[in-house]
């Protein structure tokens, strides 16, 4: 009985017989072309050969010139070929992989060139993914990287080896982590990785980071200067104005939450984070920011005899904070007062 499925599944290594001179040259990551003593080598074990890796949309050769040189040279007017299906900059990049692989060795400057080409089209790769592609080590791919991509725009990602997608710059969410370390410090690491999105490593450094008094986000660390487009939740709420002085202080534990959360805020802030400007702010800002208990853990390593002037410092630096914040709120007020209102013809204002 006939089937009704007219769909054809082919093996994976189906081949196919196809004329020579149906097939284009390789767009090939040798710089110095096709090897003519190498294809005399091949040519005397031509029948132990595997197929040709043909670009199916374009038949151009992935991977096999030396092959088609070897059959044309012992009078062959075709030769077994497999598919590949994939865009053009795949197949480049499974050219770059089989020449790796086997047959003829590339040499460092074909791989080097070919890394270069890679950074250019795929900027987002990581220099471990480009290295596993070329044969490289990542040391080298990443010495490449700036003149391969000074014309493109920096991306705040690179993709793995693994295929996976990991930001660069990841100060949003080392200030999240360090808000929850401070608001529950007995929340596992692991929780905190789930709920941030950092790796166990990260996560332990910016624990590291705070045990030690420490701002955590690394100082001097550059922010990818690229535009990341903001996730619908990093949208910040409005910062608000210095509250008024409180008839009861509060706990180190809130203000340090409150701090934290503002400037979690603040690093979420697209206008903040899309200007050169703006980034220099937020990486002074992280310099500069403390929290209770972050002196508290320095106190202790302050000498008797050295309290008094520590302590003149310390009202030196609050002073030009508030200095600064009172700036801040003339620049608000300024910002906000209402425009005034229109005039009528006569010179009155119109009635409400």
């Amino acid at each position: 009985m006939e089937s009704n499925d007219r769909s054809l599944t082919l093996p994976a290594n189906f081949t196919h017989r196809v004329r020579i001179e149906a097939l284009r040259p390789a767009d090939s990551p040798r710089l110095n072309g096709v090897d003519e003593e190498h294809v005399r080598r091949l040519a005397d074990i031509y029948g132990s050969l595997p197929p040709v890796l043909v670009h199916r949309t374009t038949m151009r050769v992935v991977d096999g010139m030396h092959r088609i040189a070897a059959a044309a040279s012992m009078g062959l007017s075709s030769v077994e070929v497999q598919y590949f299906d994939g865009a053009d900059e795949e197949a480049f990049l499974r050219s770059v992989t089989a020449n790796i692989a086997h047959g003829l060795p590339l040499s460092v400057t074909d791989r080097k060139a070919a890394a270069e080409r890679i950074l250019r089209s795929r900027p987002d790769l990581s220099d471990r993914s480009v290295a596993a592609y070329t044969g490289l080590d990542a040391k080298t791919v990443a010495s490449l990287r700036p003149r391969s991509t000074e014309d493109s725009p920096r991306s705040n990602i690179r993709i793995g080896a693994d295929g996976r997608v990991h930001p660069l710059d990841r100060t949003a969410e080392r200030l999240r982590a360090a808000e929850l370390m401070t608001r529950r410090p007995d929340l596992p690491l692991r929780a905190i990785v789930q709920e941030t999105g950092l790796s166990l490593g990260t996560a332990h450094d910016v624990r590291r980071r705070l045990l030690r008094g420490e701002a955590p986000v690394p100082q001097g660390r550059r922010p990818a200067t690229g535009p990341r487009p903001p996730a619908p939740e990093a949208v910040p709420d409005p910062i608000p104005l210095p509250a008024p002085r409180a008839t009861t202080t509060p706990s180190g534990s809130n203000r340090s939450r409150g701090s934290l959360e503002i400037l979690r805020r603040l690093a979420s802030d697209p206008s903040l984070r899309h200007s050169e400007s703006g980034r220099q702010f937020l990486r002074w800002l992280h310099t500069h920011f403390m929290v209770d208990e972050a002196w508290r853990r320095q106190a202790d390593a302050i000498p008797a005899h050295c309290t008094e002037t520590v302590a003149e410092l310390a009202l030196q630096c609050s002073h030009a904070w508030k200095r600064f914040a009172e700036d801040l709120g003339r620049r608000r007020l300024t910002d906000s007062t209402p425009a005034p209102f229109p005039q009528t013809a006569s010179g009155s204002r119109p009635a409400a």
